[in-house]
C-alpha cells in the first residue's frame, strides 16, 4: 500500500496500469477510491500509469486537524511527492471540485511538474460560490450535504470535522489561479456538471480564453459520481491531445 511522506504527513495513494502517469485527486469528502468506483480509471488504466491520491484528512492519508497544514501550497506539494515518489518529472493531473482547487495549485507552486490539466467542478475564478445571504459557510455546506447526500458525509465524525473544516477554509485561497492555468504553456480542459452552479461562469471563461471545455449531465455530485460513458471518453481522447 503505496504512501509517500511530505511534511511530516503521511500521503496515501494507488496505482494502476501503466504508460504516461496521469494523477486524480478528489474532491471534498471523496477518496481516491471515487475514480476508480466512476469508470475513469479503468478508461485510463490502458495506456496510463493512474495513481489516485487521498488528499489529506480523506481516505488513508492522515488527518491532523492544524489549518496551517491544508493550504493550497502545502496541498500541492502533497501532489508533486507522489510525482516524484512515482518516479517522473511531471505528470497530467485532473482534479475534481476541492481536487481542481489543489490541481490548480500544483500549476501555480509546481508548474514543471504538470503536462496537462482537467480542471472538474471548480471556479477557478470566484471559488465557492455565495448564497444570497453571503459567502457559503461550512456549516451551511455540511448540512446541505447532510440533507442531499448523507452517505458522502456518513464518515465525517466529530474528530475528523475540524479537518474537513480546514479544508474548505482554505479553497478561499484563489490568488494566481487564473494566471496558473492560463500561462503554464500545457493543455487545459474545464469541465462541469450542466447542472452546477460553476458550470457557466466555467463554460464564459473558457470561451473567453479559448479553453476545451466539457459540460457533462447532472450537478456536481452526480457529474463526478455517474459521469458517463460520453464524459469518460472525452476525458479520455482528452489525454491524446
Amino acid at each position: 500500500m503505496p504512501f509517500v511522506t511530505h511534511r511530516g504527513q503521511r500521503i496515501h495513494y494507488t496505482v494502476e496500469g501503466s504508460g504516461p502517469l496521469v494523477v486524480l485527486q478528489h474532491g471534498l469528502f471523496m477518496d481516491a477510491t471515487s475514480w476508480k468506483a466512476n469508470g475513469i480509471v479503468d478508461a485510463l488504466k490502458d495506456g496510463h500509469r493512474v495513481a489516485c491520491v487521498d488528499s489529506l484528512g480523506h481516505g488513508l492519508s492522515d488527518k491532523p486537524t492544524d489549518p496551517a497544514l491544508y493550504v493550497q501550497d502545502q496541498r500541492a506539494g502533497d501532489l508533486a511527492a507522489v510525482i516524484d515518489a512515482l518516479g517522473e518529472e511531471k505528470a497530467a493531473v485532473f482534479g475534481y471540485s476541492m481536487g481542481a482547487w489543489m490541481a490548480v495549485g500544483l500549476a501555480k507552486h509546481y508548474p514543471h511538474k504538470v503536462s496537462s490539466l482537467v480542471v472538474g467542478g471548480w471556479d477557478l475564478v470566484n471559488g465557492v460560490p455565495r448564497t444570497p445571504q453571503g459567502p457559503l459557510t461550512f456549516d451551511l455546506f455540511m448540512a446541505f450535504a447532510r440533507a442531499t447526500a448523507p452517505a458522502l458525509v456518513a464518515w465525517v465524525t466529530p474528530e475528523i470535522e475540524p479537518a474537513m473544516r480546514a479544508c474548505f477554509a482554505a479553497l478561499g485561497q484563489l490568488d494566481g489561479a487564473r494566471e496558473a492555468v492560463l500561462g503554464g504553456g500545457f493543455p487545459v480542459l474545464l469541465w462541469n456538471g450542466e447542472q452546477d452552479a460553476y458550470h457557466a461562469p466555467m463554460q464564459a471563461f473558457a470561451a473567453a480564453e479559448g479553453l476545451s471545455f466539457l459540460s457533462s449531465p447532472g450537478g456536481h455530485v452526480p457529474a463526478i459520481e455517474t459521469p458517463g460513458a460520453e464524459t469518460v471518453a472525452r476525458l479520455a481522447a482528452f489525454l491524446q491531445g
